[in-house]
């Protein structure tokens, strides 16, 4: 039987459009931000990193924290869009203060960065995500539509990434260089996702729980206390309290396997687009070739990902498409060291558009996965808790990153790397090249066992098969 369908092909276009705006912030901060304080305002690598780390940790706890706040929201708009719409906010003005520390004592210019990094990050940036995220589930409930918005938004997250990487640098210098120059992009991107994010909210409507009671084949939500079988019953005013949201995550095997498949990809993720920018400049010698990478990164993933929702259809499942593609990006890991190795240009271009071409489908499926991890605990547990499971996105965005950046810090300033100098010492380059080379390799490893384990699919089916059938007879 063909699932209902919700969505036209304009609301999915806006959808994804949000990510346009969440890359303006992301894309800057997480590529640029240790740029600009340690070759900009001159601060000290290893301390910001700290800072960073610091910093990700408030904002880990933060994310269930709004996650359940969305789930007890009630309004015209729904239960996401208020909070999408007015964490926007907050984030683009953070986003201008962040690369606007003022000429103050180094100790204050710390401190000014880490208050307003970490609003960024654990206050409005975690709403407008975890808000972005849980909404794919809120607006269809079709699963191949969730696939297609997963594929569409990341689309666009490349594709503001790929923007970001060739023109900042540029744009730096247009507008005076320096810290004037940073404080002008900052704010053009700011203003640009503000816009961008109110469109997209704007553009789309959530569906009610009740329209999809027979798709998911149970009733419509309620919460309350667990029964001895570890459901979950009671009351009838679909409210969940945070404790519960707990217990129902733990209880969920996949929640725990997205979560740490999120929190790889991107630790993983802010090592290299943070390392990136260092790479280029001082061990290739050539900062222009950041744009010329960012394209062999981003442009396969954005042909694949127009692809994955055909390849899932073809192959039967996400977890069958994810499997194969890990096997790929392992073997173009191991090309991509072996051509930096010899600074074969040629060599580790093809390594990373395959590799990336490769990584593309996991990127555009994790939402849709998340999506049916949250299925599996509304199919087990009977109750919704789609803004505290989507957190998962959030936290592995923010916090994965976070540290991704921390690391990159910590390591500068293990390899003897300063900011000030004009000449970096053998040292410093090795570290820099082991950060951008090596290090993602070991990554690949354990987000392919990760990949292995996250059968959510499978037991979403099987859960039908038995208790549907069951039903029916």
């Amino acid at each position: 039987m063909n699932e209902k369908k919700y969505l036209k092909w304009y609301q999915k276009v806006a959808y994804g459009s949000g990510d346009l705006a969440s890359n303006c912030g992301y894309a800057l901060i997480s590529s640029f931000v240790m740029l600009y304080l340690t070759n900009a305002v001159g601060l000290n690598s290893a301390v910001i990193g700290t800072l960073m780390m610091a910093s990700k940790l408030l904002d880990g706890v933060s994310d269930i924290f709004f996650g359940g706040l969305m789930d007890k929201t009630k309004s015209r708009m729904g239960q996401a869009r208020p909070w999408m719409l007015f964490g926007q906010i907050g984030v683009s003005a953070c986003l201008f203060l962040v690369f606007c520390i003022p000429n103050v004592s180094e100790t204050m210019q710390y401190a000014y960065f880490f208050v307003f990094y970490t609003a960024f990050n654990a206050i409005f940036y975690t709403a407008n995500s975890i808000a972005y995220a849980a909404l794919a589930a809120k607006i269809t409930k079709n699963g191949q539509e969730r696939v297609q918005l997963g594929s569409i938004r990341f689309i666009f997250a490349t594709f503001t990434t790929l923007v970001v990487s060739y023109n900042v640098m540029t744009l730096v210098e247009i507008f005076g260089g320096g810290a004037k120059g940073w404080r002008t992009v900052a704010l053009i991107f700011a203003l640009i996702a503000l816009a961008v994010n109110t469109f997209c909210v704007l553009m789309v409507k959530e569906v009610p729980d009740e329209d999809v009671s027979v798709e998911t084949g149970g009733e419509t939500g309620t919460s309350g206390e667990m029964d001895k079988s570890g459901n979950t019953e009671g009351a009838a005013d679909g409210k969940v309290s945070f404790g519960m949201s707990l217990k129902l995550l733990l209880k969920n095997p996949y929640y725990i396997i997205i979560l740490g498949l999120y929190l790889v990809n991107y630790i993983y993720s802010g090592i290299t687009q943070g390392s990136a920018i260092y790479f280029m400049t001082y061990y290739m010698g050539d900062p222009a070739l950041l744009g010329t990478f960012s394209l062999f990164q981003l442009v396969p993933v954005m042909i694949i990902l127009t692809l994955t929702p055909m390849l899932v259809k073809k192959m039967g499942s996400m977890w069958k498409v994810n499997l194969y593609a890990r096997v790929i990006t392992l073997l173009m890991g191991c090309v991509f060291i072996f051509g930096a190795v010899n600074k074969n240009l040629p060599v580790m271009l093809f390594a990373t558009f395959f590799r990336n071409m490769a990584g593309g489908p996991l990127t555009g499926s994790l939402n849709a996965l998340v999506a049916e991890t949250s299925d599996y605990t509304w199919r087990t547990q009977k109750v919704r808790i789609d803004g505290v499971m989507f957190s998962c996105s959030s936290i592995g965005v923010k916090l994965g990153g976070g540290i991704g950046s921390a690391v990159v810090g910590w390591l500068l300033a293990a390899g003897g790397f300063d900011g000030q100098a004009a000449v970096q010492s053998a040292s410093a380059v090795n570290m820099i090249f082991f950060m951008y080379a090596v290090l993602p390799l070991a990554f690949g490893v354990v987000m392919a066992i990760l990949v292995y384990l996250m059968k959510v699919e499978k037991a979403n089916k099987e859960w039908d098969a038995k208790h549907l059938k069951g039903e029916a007879a």
